[in-house]
């Protein structure tokens, strides 16, 4: 992010459909890190895990992208 713009504006903008090279980004230079994967294990009841296959079915993907999923969206609300 440009060292100039602050957190709230460069969002703002951003979110409002502004280019990221008018907001100070040489996309030349850009390079993309690859996040680290740490494997982390959850036991649950197996009631649990039922339910969490029965739900992932119905929409098409896998327990683990439901799992995924639904913490990711938790702590993007917990963040707000």
């Amino acid at each position: 992010m440009s060292a100039k713009l602050k957190e709230d504006e460069f969002r703002d903008r951003f979110d409002s459909g502004e280019s990221l090279e008018s907001l100070g980004f040489d996309l030349d230079k850009a390079a993309m890190e690859e996040p680290q994967i740490k494997r982390v294990n959850v036991d649950f009841p197996d009631t649990v895990v039922a339910k969490l296959d029965r739900h992932a079915a119905s929409m098409g993907i896998t327990r683990q992208s439901l799992i995924k999923v639904w913490i990711f969206e938790r702590l993007k609300e917990e963040a707000r």
